[in-house]
């Protein structure tokens, strides 16, 4: 699909390093960048986000390179997503409804795909009128809808009895995350969560780590759902649990980190974090700020942490580890692509785990033993339990209380 960016620069952050990342979106999305159209305000405009003006280029834009769809490297509002396809006479989408679409061609697991559309419907609840304005007079019907209700109204009513089951269904998935993470909090089974930027080489780091074969591509948001794997670490240690959960990006939308709450608490439970960091970006400082900010909203800024330079290989710098003030170690650098200094952080993970707070080790496995814990089988086991319904066929009457930044390479 032949795609137009769109990109307004306020004064705010790396812009182009923005623009760049809009076109990894968009082509993870699927689509084909022709054109990219750059301005710059002060503040968007209220009608069409980039003024009546730069509106006409881009439809100009639109017609020289028989554009298919528009892509605005910032969230619209529904008016003036509905301004535009009105003015431009071609779809139009904002970055939210970009990344709601990749998590949905992404999502593999049946609670991947609650979650996704669990996010896409809060997203889409702001937006119904865009869909109904020739059905705005009130239409009633025997056995077919309330007398006097709206077509608008019905299509809220709707959604709202999709998204309580929805939750309901994620709410029994808690539950069993909450079970399996109190088993190992008696076992106490140290745990390590990996998160990062999305593309900054998580799952590759995973697997180098704990050979669990993850999926991984050169692209933003390659899986989502979180997996674990308990690796035995010697026999001071015995074994610790390795998650590869999160896959962030700037400006995530917060519908997206609201539905992922069950499995970004994977996060939130953890002893220690590796925060992955792609040591080739020009952007990297940046892009750590933004991870941050995300574990903060979720509440995990007050987990230990250890920055774990990736790609030095592309970076031109040397294997090593560097320590606080406080002699404990907080950055490793390594490449998990060549395995350069995936030893030292294997080293530096067995330290933090010794010198974890009234830790007794569990050290029951053999030496290079493995456990899987994969949280999508979890609630793929749920699902067939349940009759093995498609979650996306389900009546919208089921509302019973039956209802990892998103690992990426």
């Amino acid at each position: 699909m032949r795609a137009a960016l769109v990109g307004i620069d306020f004064g705010q952050g790396d812009f182009a390093a923005s623009v760049e990342e809009l076109q990894l979106l968009a082509r993870s999305a699927g689509a084909e960048p022709v054109t990219t159209i750059t301005a710059k305000r002060s503040s968007p405009d209220a009608a069409y986000f980039v003024g009546s003006g730069k509106a006409d280029e881009i439809g100009l834009a639109v017609l020289d390179h028989a554009i298919e769809i528009v892509i605005f490297n910032h969230a619209l509002s529904p008016a003036q997503q509905r301004n535009l396809e009105k003015r431009l006479q071609i779809r139009v989408l904002d970055r939210t409804s970009l990344i709601l679409d990749i998590f949905a061609q992404r999502a593999a697991s049946h609670e991947g795909k609650l979650q996704v559309e669990l996010a896409q419907l809060q997203h889409l609840a702001t937006r119904l009128i865009r869909g109904w304005t020739h059905l705005e007079r009130q239409k009633g019907g025997i056995g077919l809808r309330g007398p006097g209700e709206t077509q608008l109204e019905t299509d809220r009513r709707l959604i709202g009895e999709r998204v309580k089951a929805l939750r309901a269904r994620l709410g029994k998935l808690r539950k069993q995350h909450e079970t399996q993470r109190r088993s190992r909090g008696r076992s106490q089974t140290f745990s390590v969560s990996l998160v990062g930027y999305t593309n900054a080489g998580k799952s590759t780091l995973f697997n180098a780590v704990t050979k669990a074969g993850v999926y991984v591509a050169d692209q933003l948001f390659a899986t989502l759902d979180t997996t674990s794997r308990r690796v035995y670490m010697g026999q001071e240690v015995g074994n610790v649990v390795f998650s590869d959960t999160v896959g962030f990006v700037r400006e995530l939308p917060h519908q997206l980190v609201a539905a992922f709450r069950a499995t970004l608490e994977e996060t939130i439970h953890a002893d220690l974090l590796l925060h992955v960091v792609d040591a080739s970006s020009p952007v990297r400082m940046e892009q750590i700020e933004q991870v941050n900010l995300v574990l903060k909203e979720i509440g995990a800024d007050h987990i230990p942490q250890i920055l774990v330079w990736n790609k030095i290989d592309a970076a031109g710098l040397e294997p090593s580890v560097e320590r606080d003030e406080y002699a404990k170690i907080s950055r490793v650098f390594l490449s998990a692509r060549t395995g350069q200094g995936v030893d030292l952080l294997r080293e530096a993970v067995v330290e933090w785990a010794k010198a974890a707070p009234g830790a007794r080790l569990n050290q029951a496995y053999p030496t290079g033993d493995m456990e899987e814990f994969e949280q999508a089988d979890q609630a793929d086991d749920d699902e067939a339990a349940d009759g093995g319904a498609d979650p996306a066929s389900d009546s919208e009457a089921d509302s019973s209380p039956t209802p990892n930044h998103v690992g990426s390479h």
